[in-house]
């Protein structure tokens, strides 16, 4: 524990030292680093997709150095330090966790999760929505919805119901298709994808982690077809390459 507070006094001093004397970090504003926090937060999620605990290990700690950056910036205006950033998230998780640091007792994981949305509200919080950033892709956004209100008994009983719910949607899909409206069929659309990523829940499967490994099989084999084509693409007919798709499957 010493050796990490050292370690992490010694970024904190440094931070100090490049906002002083370094043009480039003297320039930068919360706004500015931004998109910046945005990549390397993909590119954490890059490494822990592959399994990669030595990119983990960078990614964390080019993380940290902006969350510093930020710290610094809210201290030179005035805003907030670094100790109470800290010292609020100490209080959140002390005060969220009564099943630890109180009398409550708990069953399971799904009993910490109610208890942590209650508490949210009594907090102050508006709605059991309320922490769910706007900014988040729609996908995780849609399963982080669908997990809020479960906590509160807005959910369905099983997975043969949420089944029942995807059919239908799909059928009302159908419907707007053959309508040719296309505002009709955006709407329906993603009605069958929500309802597809509800299902996914019930089922504990992560959407995002199936779809990315969808992705990467499809790449893998598409470009299977590019390496084994012997000729342009654009020359090959669609049974050509349709072939070398099957052939990949054995392969990559």
């Amino acid at each position: 524990m010493e050796n990490t507070a050292k370690a992490f006094t010694r970024l904190v001093d440094i931070m100090d030292e490049l906002r002083e004397k370094c043009p480039w970090d003297k320039k930068q504003t919360i706004q500015t680093l931004r998109k910046l926090t945005i990549e390397e937060m993909y590119e954490l999620v890059d490494a822990i997709s592959n399994d990669d605990y030595e990119g983990i290990k960078e990614e964390i700690g080019d993380i940290f150095l902006h969350l510093v950056f930020y710290a610094k910036i809210g201290k030179e205006k005035g805003a907030f330090t670094l100790e109470e950033s800290l010292n609020a998230i100490c209080d959140k998780l002390i005060n969220r966790h009564p099943h630890i640091y109180g009398n409550t007792e708990v069953n399971s994981d799904d009993d910490v999760k109610k208890n942590w949305e209650q508490i949210k509200l009594a907090e102050g919080k508006k709605s059991v929505l309320s922490g769910v950033p706007l900014a988040l892709p729609a996908m995780i956004k849609a399963y982080r919805l669908q997990e809020k209100t479960a906590t509160v008994g807005f959910e369905w009983e099983d997975k043969s119901q949420v089944w029942d719910k995807v059919i239908e949607e799909q059928e009302e899909l159908l419907e707007a298709v053959a309508s040719k409206d296309q505002d009709h069929m955006e709407e329906e659309l993603g009605d069958y994808i929500f309802s597809i990523i509800n299902y996914s829940r019930f089922i504990n499967v992560d959407p995002e982690a199936a779809l990315e490994r969808v992705n990467k099989k499809f790449k893998r084999r598409f470009e299977y077809i590019e390496d084994n084509a012997g000729k342009a693409l654009a020359d090959m007919t669609l049974g050509e390459m349709d072939a070398l798709w099957n052939e990949s499957k054995d392969r990559v």
